[in-house]
């Protein structure tokens, strides 16, 4: 008689996502929202330092993809994938480790938000408050620029605080860890008497 070995779920405490590939997912995770924060860096650089005009300066990629600046989806469908990032993969965390994922996550839950008013207004044609064009709420008082790498920086920072602490947790954190992310390191061999 053969027995069934059940299937590990992806999802979950236990699924997984948060065990066996934590650390993949985190270190992919932690280079797409690199790879986007310095975006919105080389677009501050280009209004600040090459005074370019605004509607010209969109980053590396939208040098070779204009459309990629102005396209509310794709703006969207950014925040909504981070969105579920940090909600799916905070179940690999412990501690005061979880305790800034969790800062991290509801921030980019609020940055979510303001990407969905400005698709809905993209797509109705209705602004806000009489405005030109989509524009959020906290747009009303900081200019889209700034306050979107104001957004990508304070999510990345509780982030990457997160995941620092996760690599490196305090011994009770180790003990609740269901994931390998620890770099636990390793006690040096005892010398042997020759």
């Amino acid at each position: 008689m053969t027995t069934a070995v059940k299937a590990q779920p992806w999802l979950g405490p236990d699924g997984l996502l948060n065990t066996r590939y934590h650390k993949p997912a985190l270190m992919v995770f932690g280079v797409i929202v690199l790879g986007h924060w310095a975006e919105h860096v080389a677009q501050a650089i280009q209004v600040y330092l090459l005074h370019w005009p605004r509607p010209t300066a969109g980053g590396l990629l939208g040098l070779a993809f204009p459309w990629l600046v102005t396209s509310e989806w794709l703006h969207y469908g950014y925040a909504v994938v981070m969105m579920i990032a940090f909600i799916l993969l905070r179940h690999g965390f412990t501690g005061s480790a979880r305790t800034w994922w969790n800062t991290a996550m509801w921030i980019q839950i609020w940055h979510h938000f303001e990407h969905l008013l400005l698709l809905v207004q993209a797509l109705t044609g209705a602004y806000l408050l009489g405005a030109k064009v989509p524009t959020s709420i906290a747009q009303l008082v900081f200019p889209r620029i700034e306050l979107h790498l104001f957004y990508n920086t304070i999510v990345f920072i509780p982030m990457v605080v997160a995941m620092v602490k996760h690599l490196r947790p305090k011994p009770e954190e180790l003990a609740r860890m269901r994931c390998s992310c620890a770099m636990v390191a390793t006690a040096p061999a005892p010398a042997t008497a020759s």
